[in-house]
């Protein structure tokens, strides 16, 4: 009977239609990645312009990530998580809708620009509704969930452009998004937030997470510890034809097919790092294990003779899964804030995560160029798993955690349970 119970909650709508909602935004996400040079052919791109035009293309896409980060953690703070929820969705489907009519790289670079402001919001307000309405005895399952249904996106998105024409490709994606808009009407929203909601208390400041050490220490961390991850798919996967070739393996590397098995491992991992974690009782534990796993899988990629491109697919899968703590890294970003700030962290953070490939790239470049591929790629990991393992030192557990309280800054960080919130004038500080 409680068996039956847990997973009839898990089965809310709400934490279906986020499940579904990161799916959909995880096969938007890569699918340029994935169509990049076949699109930019059909548009007249010559093989010499496919690098310079795709880097383009892939940092506008960046931009609105970093932007839609930042809008829809705020907007999700002030106005609520289901209302971000579905205007994410339906942005990112209308955009993608879109790049299927692209007839220039300018009107791709503006569609992927807008896309990436509508994708930026899927993940964060998602895994906060879910660690919201979710008793906290299994928000963990809740929140592997939703990213372990929303990283098998990557392996449809694949699947999809081996099959269609690239602009089939864009239109099924956007069409997926609309179709999920119409499980809307049974989405309520978190009773937590409707709590705060109705109290005098600031909600959405993105510059609170400024104005303090102990603030900014926190945030800082919540950031740090998500940086591993972002190096496999960013580094490993995307320069892995090249890292393929260094090591003189049987056969050439697909960076299409690295991407698919890492997500396949990414699945796993972050199924069973929400286990874990529960079994465990603990977040920053199960973290560490997982950073030391891709701590070892990290050095046999890069410096065991695998020999064949097989062995070297089954060490992508086996990087997925160590990197599969992408949901609990936004579960505890979640849960070190307050319900007035909590989807704001939640959202920035993974943005800010990918964002971090724009420093990466150039330490990549700079490193391959004196030490070659190999020990240039391993030193970006190890500073990527460094600064994760810094971020971890000192960081709050956070497991079973009542997320009923608010952040209010004066002097610094406060903690007041959301129900004793009322007028400014009857809060004080702890």
């Amino acid at each position: 009977m409680k068996q039956r119970s847990t997973i009839r909650q898990l089965l809310q709508v709400p934490v279906i239609v986020a499940a579904l909602g990161y799916f959909v935004d995880i096969y938007d996400l890569l699918l340029f990645s994935i169509v990049r040079v076949d699109s930019l052919r059909s548009l007249g791109v010559g093989d010499s312009g496919l690098l310079g035009d795709g880097v383009y293309l892939i940092n506008m896409q960046m931009g609105g990530l970093f932007l839609g980060g930042i809008l829809w953690g705020i907007l999700g703070d002030k106005r609520g998580r289901i209302s971000v929820l579905f205007g994410s969705i339906l942005i990112y489907s209308l955009s993608n809708l879109a790049n299927g009519f692209v007839t220039s790289v300018h009107q791709y670079a503006v569609l992927r620009f807008i896309a990436g402001i509508g994708l930026a919001g899927e993940l964060g307000v998602g895994i906060t509704l879910v660690a919201e309405i979710l008793p906290r005895e299994i928000r963990g399952y809740g929140t592997s969930l939703v990213a372990g249904v929303g990283m098998m996106g990557a392996v449809l998105a694949y699947n999809v452009a081996e099959h269609f024409d690239w602009r089939v490709t864009y239109f099924i994606g956007g069409g997926l998004g609309l179709l999920l808009l119409i499980m809307r009407v049974r989405v309520f929203e978190s009773g937590i937030f409707n709590n705060v909601k109705e109290k005098t208390v600031t909600r959405g400041d993105f510059l609170q997470l400024f104005t303090s050490a102990p603030q900014f220490s926190k945030y800082l961390r919540c950031i740090l510890i998500g940086i591993p991850v972002w190096f496999v798919a960013g580094i490993l996967m995307t320069f892995s034809p090249e890292i393929g070739a260094a090591l003189h393996l049987d056969n050439p590397i697909v960076a299409g097919k690295a991407v698919m098995w890492e997500y396949v491992g990414l699945v796993i991992g972050d199924i069973s790092s929400g286990i874990i974690s529960q079994y465990f009782r603990s977040r920053k534990k199960v973290v560490l294990l997982y950073i030391l796993l891709a701590t070892v899988l990290v050095t046999v990629y890069l410096f065991v003779p695998l020999g064949t491109d097989t062995m070297f697919y089954l060490v992508c899968t086996g990087l997925g899964i160590a990197a599969g703590y992408w949901a609990l890294f936004v579960t505890i970003a979640a849960e070190q804030f307050g319900t007035n700030m909590r989807a704001t962290v939640a959202t920035t953070a993974p943005n800010f995560v990918r964002g971090s490939i724009i420093l990466m790239t150039p330490l990549f470049l700079l490193f391959k160029d004196q030490f070659g591929i190999l020990y240039g790629a391993g030193l970006v990991g190890l500073l990527a798993i460094g600064t994760a393992l810094l971020g971890l030192w000192k960081m709050e557990e956070t497991f079973g955690r009542d997320l009923d309280f608010v952040e209010i800054t004066s002097s610094g960080a406060v903690r007041e349970n959301a129900s004793n919130v009322g007028h400014a004038s009857t809060i004080g500080k702890k």
